[in-house]
């Protein structure tokens, strides 16, 4: 045997033995990535002495615990007076919504803005917004929340909504986008016939823009769906009629003397389907969007 066929049986060897570790880490950390939720579905069909024994991981009758934790979970809302899960659900939809729809859309104006035109304070622009980026929710809340008493918006869903037209990390993630793969030039060209700025930006512009549009509102649409820190202060004076999924919960869990973990686990699984519907709904929107042409130079 030659000593070339040697080293192609070794290389081949190596890379065989190479892949297979690829796959068998692979496997394990979709493994470890999966088992909470199964977890939380098994938990989902538990009663809550199932729930603290820890001994069961499989579901104890998939579709009938489910429905057996879930009515028990509105009987008990009925007990206590506090807002249905239905209606937790519906505030919360109202909420992420239209909040999903403005971040994505005025972020990918701003981008669009500082990649396409030419100003005198565009780096001061880029910077404000950069700047803003470093700035977390607690250090601002104080005022945001003295601004909204001086508009009479305390208890209402304004505060939670027209906000999001102010997304300075969408806009980030939107410009990179734009610097790397969007083209200047077929702006240019739409502007040669005629077409005006509004135009472009809304029928050229966006489907361009789909395969980061389409990540951004699912990370957007995840954060507002799970934001409870906001609606808690906003919403504090009329929780029980218009708040929020994720208040629903922290009101459950509160319960110390009527908690039921079984009932929990179900509404944290009633609250999760909206976020897996969302990302199945707007994924095939990256992988189509990457498609999409554009000029090429």
């Amino acid at each position: 045997m030659s000593t070339v066929s040697v080293n192609y049986t070794e290389d081949k060897r190596a890379k065989d033995i190479t892949k297979v570790v690829r796959t068998i880490i692979c496997v394990f950390l979709c493994i470890l990535s999966i088992f909470p939720f199964y977890m939380l579905i098994v938990n989902a069909t538990l009663s809550h002495e199932q729930v603290l024994k820890c001994r069961t991981f499989y579901p104890q009758g998939m579709i009938s615990g489910f429905i057996r934790n879930f009515k028990g979970l509105n009987k008990w809302c009925k007990d206590a007076q506090t807002i249905p899960i239905g209606k937790a659900m519906l505030n919360s939809l109202i909420v992420t919504v239209p909040t999903t729809i403005l971040q994505v859309y005025f972020a990918s104006l701003t981008a669009y803005g500082i990649v396409v035109y030419n100003f005198k304070w565009k780096k001061a622009a880029w910077g404000f917004i950069y700047a803003i980026m470093m700035i977390p929710t607690q250090v601002s809340i104080i005022g945001f929340i003295a601004l909204c008493r001086k508009l009479h918006m305390m208890g209402t869903w304004w505060p939670l909504i027209l906000p999001a037209m102010a997304a300075p990390t969408t806009v980030y993630f939107m410009k990179q986008y734009m610097e790397a793969g969007f083209s200047v030039e077929i702006v240019e060209a739409a502007r040669i016939d005629g077409a005006n700025e509004f135009y472009i930006f809304n029928a050229i512009a966006l489907p361009l823009l789909k395969p980061a549009m389409a990540t951004q509102a699912i990370f957007g649409f995840v954060a507002c769906w799970n934001n409870l820190y906001v609606p808690s202060l906003i919403l504090a004076t009329n929780k029980k009629t218009l708040g929020t999924l994720p208040m629903f919960i922290e009101m459950v869990k509160s319960n110390d003397k009527q908690r039921n973990w079984g009932y929990i686990y179900s509404g944290i699984f009633t609250a999760v389907m909206p976020i897996l519907v969302a990302y199945l709904f707007l994924s095939k929107y990256i992988v189509a969007g990457v498609a999409l042409g554009g000029v090429k130079e």
